[in-house]
């Protein structure tokens, strides 16, 4: 399920961009399975986002069929290892 079609990665862009951007893949083009993608202090706005995409939007239509959390070690601007909190959101198509 790595096509980067299908992944939505969250940051600092409008609120609605995300849930629209998440309703779009699954109307428009029609998505079976859908990632999102979030880490640090996003995790909070991904669900959010899964929320609201899932019950306003597109009630029973859609549903979370798996959420997955790890962490990412990387280097930051000033050279030193950081570790980030990771979150996956993975919706599909209700059946």
């Amino acid at each position: 399920m790595e096509n980067n079609d299908n992944v939505i990665y969250i940051g600092d862009k409008p609120f609605m961009n995300y849930v629209t951007a998440v309703v779009m893949q699954f109307t428009s083009k029609n998505a079976e399975e859908l990632l999102v993608r979030a880490r640090g202090k996003y995790i909070s706005r991904a669900v959010d986002i899964v929320e609201v995409a899932t019950k306003r939007f597109l009630d029973g239509k859609v549903k979370p069929v798996d959420i997955r959390i790890d962490s990412e070690e990387f280097e930051n601007k000033e050279g030193k290892r950081v570790r980030v909190s990771t979150m996956e959101i993975v919706l599909r198509k209700a059946e």
